[in-house]
Parts: C-alpha cells; sequence; structure tokens
C-alpha cells in the first residue's frame, strides 16, 4: 500500500489492540516518580563521593609536594653537615700552622714563607666553602660564639670585654663550627 492511498480508519484497523495487562496510566507515573527518587538519591552519593575522592587527592598533591620539599631541604642539611665535619677535621691542622708561625724564629725565614703560604691557602679554601672566623678583638663576651676559658680580674677593661683569643673560634656558613677560647674581664668597677 502506498502511504498517500491510507485512509484514517484503515490505520485504526491495522493497529492491534492494547492488551490489558493490569496496570492503569495513574501507575505508571508513580512508578515513574519512584525511581526519580532512588536514582536522585544515587546521584547524590556519587556527587559527595566524587566530592570527598577530589579533596583527598588535592591533599595527597600537598602531602607529596610538602615530601618533596622536605626531602630537598634534608638533603642540603646532609651535605652542609658533611662539609661542616670534614672542615672541622682539618682546624686542627690550622691550628698548628698558626702555632709553628708563632713560635717561628727568623733562622728559616724560607720554611716560615712556606708555613704562611700554606696556611693562606688553607684558609683560602676553607673560605670558599663558607668558614669565616669568630671575631674576638674588642668584642663583648658572647657565651653562643665564645667560651671563657679564665676570667681575669682588671681595672683597665670594662666587664665581660675579651682580653686575649687563646684559640680560634669558626663558623660555617652561619653556624658555630667551634668557639672561640678566650680570657675575659672581670672589672669589679
Amino acid at each position: 500500500m502506498n502511504a498517500k492511498n491510507i485512509r484514517p480508519e484503515e490505520i485504526e484497523r491495522e493497529l492491534p489492540a492494547a492488551e490489558d495487562d493490569g496496570f492503569t496510566e495513574g501507575q505508571a507515573s508513580a512508578k515513574v516518580g519512584e525511581s526519580v527518587g532512588p536514582a536522585a538519591q544515587e546521584l547524590e552519593g556519587m556527587k559527595a563521593e566524587r566530592n570527598s575522592l577530589v579533596d583527598r587527592l588535592a591533599r595527597l598533591q600537598a602531602e607529596f609536594e610538602n615530601y618533596r620539599k622536605r626531602n630537598q631541604r634534608e638533603q642540603m642539611e646532609f651535605k652542609e653537615y658533611a662539609v661542616s665535619e670534614a672542615v672541622r677535621s682539618l682546624l686542627p691542622g690550622l691550628d698548628s700552622l698558626d702555632l709553628a708561625l708563632k713560635n717561628a724564629t727568623e733562622e728559616h725565614s724560607d720554611l716560615l714563607q712556606g708555613i704562611e703560604l700554606t696556611r693562606k691557602q688553607l684558609l683560602d679554601a676553607l673560605a670558599k666553602l663558607g668558614l669565616r672566623k669568630v671575631a674576638t678583638d674588642g668584642q663583648v663576651f658572647d657565651p653562643q660564639m665564645h667560651q671563657a676559658v679564665e676570667m681575669v680580674d682588671t681595672a683597665e677593661a670594662p666587664d665581660h670585654q675579651i682580653l686575649q683569643e687563646l684559640q680560634p673560634g669558626y663558623m660555617l656558613k652561619g653556624r658555630l663550627l667551634r668557639p672561640a677560647m678566650v680570657r675575659v674581664a672581670r672589672n669589679p668597677n
């Protein structure tokens, strides 16, 4: 049959009649309403779970970033600590060179110049690593930087003034490596 030749009454005859399955239209809309409720609840549950997972991911990313920064900082501290131990082990040799220069006589001027040059080279190399001498000349005693070996009663210097350095102190990159051993004035006035 051609679509132009179909009459409306024939269409009704060709369609089968609806079967009676005991289901009315009012019940269908009630069932659809019931199915929307659990779907909406399930959707809300999934949204809450997604928000929870996104929050957890953000926290894990922040924790990982903190871990990475902490690890870098610990590696830098380890390197500095390793350098400080190496420098600390060289300080007695530097002290020996200072003592040799202090007690040297003019008889061996070539030897004296060699010791001075060796001391200067060692100090330059250590300075490149960040070693600095603790100031003591004309300074007031600071227990953070100095170690008092002796208190000398004198009226010639103000109280707690450093009179003499017995052993130099050193700082490495802003940290005290070894305190300076000093004699300190005690002024009774």
